[in-house]
């Protein structure tokens, strides 16, 4: 809630409860009720759930019951309206005993330097300092170690992290001293710069401020506000996806966004997460302009996509423990990592499932697997797509009672949902019409009176046979909009998103570290994967087998070019059928990981390296099974450089490795895991035809050119160099160039299996690109 009035004149008050006391800025509207997002609690059940508004009306503050069912009460007389100020007391619910606010006068240190004006007039969000330091005039170490001048008890924080440091101008500046997570100024990434009284320094959950001759310092506990304003989102043909949204989220709020099938939803999710900016509008993280500080407040934000974005061959412990090694500085012990990896398990109630493998986890259980590893991070915004798609009706109102409890614990939940049975545990529906527009916003229990319908079905099937009502309009000249939008402050003029500052890209931290943990990542789950397994153990040695066969005891001029065209078959295979599915069922864990500062070189190193040990392994058992013990040079003499045996093998396993690379980019480039074997089939095919052993390709126009694309035809080239193919068969097809028993010929050959590799290895981290979030290919 938090909706902020303009121009305000009336005095600053202190509100006092049994349990609390808080100062009221005139800035501000304040809800009274039992609704856990007001800013004034009451639970007390005599209380109304929207019970009264206390707000300023000119020049001082008054009080408005909205309707509740018990009152509210002044020495004993029920009232409607009040005028409040100093020494006011009242009941809610019961004249006698009700709960009991009184109001006094700010006192006048509080007037004379509120601490949370620094950061009000930096953000406008109203918090009061977490910790004051006085400003030495020497430097401020800053981290998460013990010795530290300012500790950030914060895991996403470095133990030495940054340096404030006191200039000879009296000025500072803010030194980032190599951390994980970075160090950020105003919302951008710095490694050192200049700090002003003007200034916000962002380091983990926390934020800084220069006041006067005191280091304030605010820490993101996840009670923090979302506020839209405007948003409007376009695309190429001119279509509108979404129309002026604005709405307002509160502290520890659960807001479902519902609507029919094109309604959106998918488009307003990723503008709120920052992950597809809108064309127009703001998205404000507690005052904060999300899409100017993404930079820094995207780890703050947790998401849950529709499908896995867990390696489901591992257990939940260990898939856990990968993702904290990513998210959490290289400097964290590994006791720290488990301490929160156990944490989260606990509050997620998955004790019992810890040390099984996810795949064995019914729907609902994956989906709190997930929401654990975003939950990882400490984030004070979690959104999920559609968590509860697919689950019977007992799991989708367990996965909703979660997030409830989620929101209750203190944070900010946002869920994307199709299902409606569940509505009444959230604390406000935002419902859009077709056309990105809103057609209500307020409590779930409301809803349905609202459109005039008993049943959700009736109002869904009135969005598609009514479309020429104009819903949102409706809406705005509505109470709810009167009550729950329109006290949001005046919108700003929507600015497009291109007049923005674009945000930096994240700059990769412990680069090694990524690649290492990545790799042990991903060697587990292929090693866990026994189908995947059993199929790269059988297939070099049936493919070899089927080269020995034909082969022989020596190669002769009816058995060499056969076992060699078997020989390519099966690298490009083995290679190829590695990797063309890896990229593309990945596609949605590398998305969320490359949002939260996943290297793209790092991950697709990862790849290589283990997809490659694996594929060369396969190539050389391939390769002597094949042609062990067979005579490959009948006619006398060695290799081109080496035993020929040896250069072979070399040559296979080339091969092999430009197929993985050549599997990784069709993975890459396709949409969907289904076609990928079909193309690998075509692969195949186009490997046989243009690698020289079926067709003559040499001097033949658009063939031959066509061919050097083709890594079986160089491979080919190289294995038929080594044991001077046309020696052994003699014919015009053995006649190609590229067959030539030289040094020069047998290199060709090699390096352009080489410069393939490279190409590929740049099309798929192009490819990768194309589909990380758009804000972070800016």
């Amino acid at each position: 809630m938090g909706e902020r009035q303009v121009a305000p004149n009336a005095p600053q008050l202190v509100l006092e409860t049994a349990d609390d006391s808080k100062v009221l800025s005139p800035s501000r509207s304040y809800h009274v009720g039992r609704d856990p997002v007001s800013e004034i609690v009451l639970a007390d059940p005599r209380v109304s759930w929207h019970h009264a508004l206390l707000h300023v009306e000119h020049d001082h503050w008054t009080l408005d019951d909205i309707g509740s069912t018990n009152g509210t009460f002044v020495d004993g007389r029920r009232i409607g309206h009040l005028d409040v100020g100093p020494g006011s007391v009242i009941r809610f619910g019961s004249p006698g005993d009700g709960p009991r606010v009184a109001f006094s006068g700010a006192p006048e240190p509080v007037r004379a330097r509120p601490r949370p004006s620094a950061l009000t007039s930096l953000t406008g969000s109203y918090r009061a300092p977490t910790n004051v330091l006085p400003l030495p005039a020497r430097t401020v170490r800053i981290g998460r170690a013990p010795g530290n001048d300012l500790v950030l008890d914060d895991l996403s924080v470095s133990r030495l992290h940054a340096e404030l440091r006191a200039r000879p101008d009296g000025r500072y500046e803010i030194v980032d001293l190599g951390s994980h997570n970075g160090t950020y100024l105003n919302g951008q990434p710095v490694l050192q710069a200049i700090v002003g009284s003007q200034d916000l320094v962002g380091i983990g959950h926390s934020m800084l401020c220069l006041v006067g001759g005191e280091l304030q310092e605010f820490v993101d506990a996840g009670d923090v506000t979302l506020d839209v304003e405007g948003l409007v989102v376009r695309v190429d043909d001119g279509r509108v996806l979404l129309d002026r949204i604005s709405f307002p989220v509160g502290e520890k709020c659960l807001l479902a966004v519902a609507g029919p099938s094109g309604s959106g939803k998918s488009t307003l999710l990723n503008a709120l997460t920052g992950l597809r900016p809108a064309d127009e509008g703001t998205v404000r993280y507690d005052g904060r302009d999300l899409y100017r500080d993404y930079a820094e407040l995207r780890r703050r934000i947790g998401l849950v996509p529709q499908d896995d974005i867990l390696h489901t061959q591992l257990t939940v412990r260990r898939a856990l423990g990968y993702a904290a090694e990513l998210r959490f500085p290289g400097d964290t012990a590994e006791s720290e990592r488990e301490a929160r990896i156990t944490e989260v398990i606990s509050e997620l109630g998955l004790e019992k499932r810890a040390d099984l493998v996810i795949s064995s986890l019914s729907g609902g259980q994956r989906k709190r697997v997930s929401v654990a590893l975003e939950l990882l991070t400490k984030p004070s915004l979690l959104f999920l797509d559609e968590p509860t798609s697919g689950l019977d009706p007992g799991m989708d109102r367990s996965v909703m009672h979660m997030l409830r409890a989620l929101a209750d614990d203190g944070r900010t939940v946002v869920v994307v949902t199709h299902s409606v049975l569940s509505l009444d545990v959230c604390d406000r529906l935002l419902l859009l019409a077709p056309g990105g527009r809103i057609a209500y916003y307020g409590p779930p229990g409301d809803a349905l009176a609202y459109f005039g319908y008993t049943q959700w079905p009736e109002a869904f099937e009135a969005f598609e046979t009514e479309e020429d009502r104009d819903w949102a309009g409706q809406f705005r000249s509505s109470a709810p909009y009167r009550r729950y939008i329109a006290p949001m402050a005046e919108p700003r003029p929507p600015a497009p998103t291109a007049d923005r500052p674009a945000p930096p890209p994240p700059t990769p931290q412990r680069w090694h570290s990524q690649v290492g943990t990545l790799v042990r990542r991903y060697a587990t789950a292929l090693v866990a994967d026994r189908t995947f397994l059993a199929i790269m153990v059988a297939l070099p040695f049936v493919m070899g087998a089927m080269a020995h066969a034909l082969a022989g005891s020596k190669l002769t001029s009816t058995t060499a070019l056969n076992a060699l065209l078997i020989l390519c078959v099966g690298g490009v295979l083995t290679g190829a059928a590695n990797a063309v599915r890896e990229l593309v069922k990945e596609r949605v864990i590398y998305q969320r990981e490359r949002a939260v500062g996943l290297s793209r070189s790092a991950y697709l190193c990862s790849k290589v390296v283990v997809l490659g040990t694996v594929t060369v392994v396969q190539a050389v058992v391939l390769t002597m099974v094949g042609l062990g013990g067979v005579q490959l040079r009948p006619q006398g003499g060695s290799g081109v450089f080496l035993p020929p045996l040896l250069e072979i093998t070399l040559a296979v396993a080339l091969l092999s490795f430009t197929a993985m690379m050549l599997g990784l980019f069709i993975s890459a480039l396709v949409k969907k895991e289904e076609v990928t074997m079909p193309l690998l089939v075509l692969l195949a095919i186009v490997q046989v035809v243009f690698c020289g052993a079926l067709l003559p390709l040499s001097g033949v126009p658009v063939l031959n050119q066509l061919s050097w694309l083709v890594p079986s035809r160089w491979a080919l080239g190289a294995m038929a160099s080594t044991i001077d193919l046309h020696a052994i068969v003699p014919g015009s097809l053995t006649a190609d160039p590229l067959f030539r028993h030289s040094a020069g010929v047998w290199l060709l050959d090699m390096g352009m299996l080489v410069v393939l590799s490279a190409v590929l290895a740049v099309l798929v981290a192009r490819l990768l690109r194309r589909h990380e979030p758009a804000v972070m290919r800016r």
